[in-house]
């Protein structure tokens, strides 16, 4: 026997009401193999992984599980796991549980739940129902995938053109989809449907919009009476065969558009609806959301995160609708800006796997592949894609056209066929570092080039961390010793010690921008030498496409750049996103301009870059650990005044919100998942004696460089730097 303090019971009993008398405090976010409603896809595991959330406070914190798994809703609604019941177990893990249980049928639907016991012991509300459906459960390893979804969008706005029946409708935003129109006519008749992104004058699609700009001019029949129709879009040659994606039979063919015309030739002919059918792959729009005082910014994530959402129409990422064909330079920005926006993480691991199968032709966009295997692993915590891929992810890193100083390069001879049949290629591959080519910043493509082997030392650093989740100690030890090789040849060989900048490459003195964002984003650049790395590259100004941003953000905040890099994304030349929005498109471009891409289309994703560096750069919002077990916040804020942010990750979702007048104060909010740990950066940058507060408490901050660095568990907290009546330089 022993006895408890009143405040002990008293703990006691608030959180059992706090956890179990709430609502919401029951286990939220449920998914099968990382599908967020499997019940509409197939799984194709035959051990399925669980995950749930916990919630966002403290008291929500687990200590233990339960899942029961059920032929039926029934079953398991009276509490009988027919075909798994784990038990209770003693474990905080929320994050895909491998299924345990009787060996699961093909083709069937299945039903779980989870029940969850708090920090006290506490035993909580179980889960929802949710229902999950397997496929065909007939190869080794097999990525679950949800169908396309349609989405019925009627118009802003609709005008008559004429009293002849002609009309003109913006649905908003441009989708990639088909018109349904609701058509009344006394006789047989046709009518006549423009679709287009682009206006030539008010309420008028352009009929000749440049570039891969779409319209498409399509006649439709319809008869007597008053009927529904959908319009069917005929197929362009090039996207109905491989190497595109071709769309699935039971969708149909989609155009992009956000305006159309419809004209009807008789008098005896009326349109009396007209509606959008957009497709795209499962999509929550409330997963995420960012406000901040800048007008302009927050247009170009609503922009941005927008385009993620509508360059999803095909089930896997491709480049845009002029090719609709993946690429990974495309599906690693894709990636980072889906993890960014959304609560689903199954698109992104297809597509990279597609792409390992699939690769294309630039050098570096090879070893991307590396990159987006970890990502995969960093946002999910899985290893189970890592495994399978193992052997193809180190033949990705190009290692067998290092000479002995460990550099690489296409152009030395090593190049042949077996590793051109290793990374999945039948013809030869190429150096890019950018597209396309006058968007290099005059980088002289030397044969050992700097951005190539910067990817190569990359792309080493990450399958050292691989072959660790895997548990392969001497591939670990391996890799690493790689990457520290390929690190000092790059900065013994490739850097410019007097003038501290990268060159392009070996025997080149010229330094292009291209040649040390990369380093700096990978962070090669020697510790001395950053500020005059970060200095040069800001004389550059975006000089690089809108692929080459990604990395050139990455740099500007790795570098401790935060106005460069918040200038750029706010910026309103041609060469910003801004541009985009003052051109008329609801989607992210394919270049900054037409003039710098004459055949650029207007619905490209890897044009949507501050969809992730509003997260990952300005808010520093990333998992430290896989599956977000650990995660970072580290604004990084520019003269920005407030913003609001809501990121979704695997175990819940991260709100905060900052205010500062940069003078005074900084105020920041924060609420994270109870089974997250976070590494918190508060900014206090050149303040000569600081004050922190802590959920109103006076503490003294672990300071590293312009920050005050704090661990807190799960759940809300609120730090506060004050300057003590001195001026704040935030």
């Amino acid at each position: 026997m022993f006895k408890l303090s009143c405040v002990s019971i008293l703990l006691l009993v608030i959180s059992s009401l706090a956890f179990a008398g709430d609502p919401v405090s029951g286990p939220k976010g449920l998914m099968v193999e990382f599908l967020r409603n499997p019940q509409l896809g197939a799984v194709n595991d035959i051990s399925p992984g669980f995950t749930w959330m916990a919630g966002n406070s403290a008291v929500e914190k687990q200590s233990s599980y339960q899942i029961l798994v059920s032929s039926s809703k029934q079953k398991l609604a009276a509490g009988k796991g027919d075909f798994w019941n784990s038990g209770k177990v003693e474990s905080d893990n929320s994050v895909n549980v491998n299924y345990a249980g009787r060996p699961l049928e093909p083709n069937t639907s299945y039903f779980w739940r989870v029940t969850v016991w708090n920090s006290h012991s506490v035993k909580g509300i179980s889960s929802e129902i949710q229902e999950f459906r397997t496929g065909t459960l007939d190869k080794e390893y097999q990525t679950s995938v949800m169908p396309l979804v349609k989405n019925v969008i009627r118009p802003q706005t609709i005008i008559a053109r004429n009293s002849r029946g002609h009309y003109f409708a913006d649905f908003g935003k441009a989708a990639f989809g088909t018109l349904r129109i609701k058509v009344e006519s006394s006789n047989c008749d046709s009518i006549i449907v423009h679709l287009g992104e682009r206006l030539s004058a008010p309420g008028l699609i352009n009929r000749e919009p440049g570039g891969t700009i779409r319209y498409r001019r399509i006649v439709l029949q319809v008869g007597k009476g008053t009927k529904l129709y959908t319009l069917t879009i005929p197929s362009i040659e090039r996207n109905s065969h491989y190497p595109a994606i071709v769309m699935p039979s039971a969708v149909g063919e989609v155009t992009p558009f956000r305006y159309c015309e419809i004209e009807c030739r008789s008098l005896a002919t009326s349109c009396k609806s007209v509606e959008q059918v957009a497709v795209n792959y499962n999509w929550d729009d409330s997963e995420s959301s960012f406000t901040c005082s800048d007008t302009v910014l927050n247009q170009v994530w609503d922009l941005c995160k927008y385009s993620i959402k509508a360059t999803t129409f095909c089930g896997v990422y491709v480049d845009g609708d002029r090719e609709r064909i993946p690429y990974e330079a495309d599906a690693y920005i894709d990636q980072l800006g889906h993890y960014c926006m959304d609560r689903e993480y199954s698109i992104a691991r297809f597509s990279h796997e597609y792409l390992i199968a699939n690769p294309t032709w630039p050098t570096e966009w090879i070893m991307q592949s590396v990159l987006m295997a970890y990502n995969d692993y960093l946002y999910t915590g899985d290893t189970e894609s890592l495994a399978y891929f193992y052997k193809d992810l180190k033949n990705k890193t190009l290692l067998s056209l290092a000479r002995e100083d460990g550099l690489i390069s296409t152009q030395t001879g090593l190049l042949d066929a077996k590793i051109l049949s290793d990374i999945h290629i039948k013809t030869p591959i190429r150096d890019i570092v950018d597209w396309p080519l006058a968007e290099r910043d005059g980088n002289e493509m030397p044969k050992v080039n700097t951005v190539i082997n910067a990817f190569h030392f990359e792309s080493l650093r990450l399958m050292s961390l691989i072959a660790k989740s895997l548990g392969y100690s001497d591939d670990e030890l391996f890799y690493r010793k790689r990457a520290e090789m390929v690190k000092t040849s790059i900065n013994e060989k490739l850097f410019d010690p007097t003038g501290h900048r990268y060159t392009d490459g070996e025997g080149s003195k010229h330094s292009s921008l291209h040649a040390n964002i990369f380093p700096a984003a990978f962070g090669l650049t020697p510790e001395g030498s950053i500020a005059e790395v970060a200095q040069f590259i800001k004389t550059r100004g975006m000089g690089c496409s809108v692929y080459g941003a990604q990395f050139l953000l990455e740099s500007l905040y790795r570098s401790g750049e935060d106005q460069a890099a918040l200038d750029l994304m706010r910026a309103t030349n041609d060469r910003s996103w801004w541009n985009m929005i003052k051109a008329g498109s609801t989607i992210t471009l394919e270049a900054w301009d037409e003039k710098y891409k004459p055949n650029l289309d207007w619905n490209h994703a890897w044009g949507a870059v501050p969809a992730n560096m509003v997260t990952r750069g300005l808010w520093g919002i990333v998992p430290l650990t896989p599956g977000f077990g650990i995660a970072q916040i580290k604004p990084q804020t520019g003269g920005l005044t407030n913003s609001t942010i809501k990121v979704p990750t695997i175990r819940g979702s991260v709100q905060c919100k900052f205010e500062t007048d940069n003078t005074t104060h900084f105020d920041l909010q924060v609420s994270v998942p109870s089974d997250m740990k976070t590494i918190v950066y508060i900014p206090v940058r050149e303040i000569e004696n600081p004050e922190l507060n802590i959920d109103g408490k006076a503490v003294t901050g672990k300071r590293s460089g312009k920050f005050f660095v704090s661990e807190i568990p799960g759940g809300q907290s609120h730090f506060s730097v004050r300057n003590g009546g001195k001026q704040l330089k935030l």
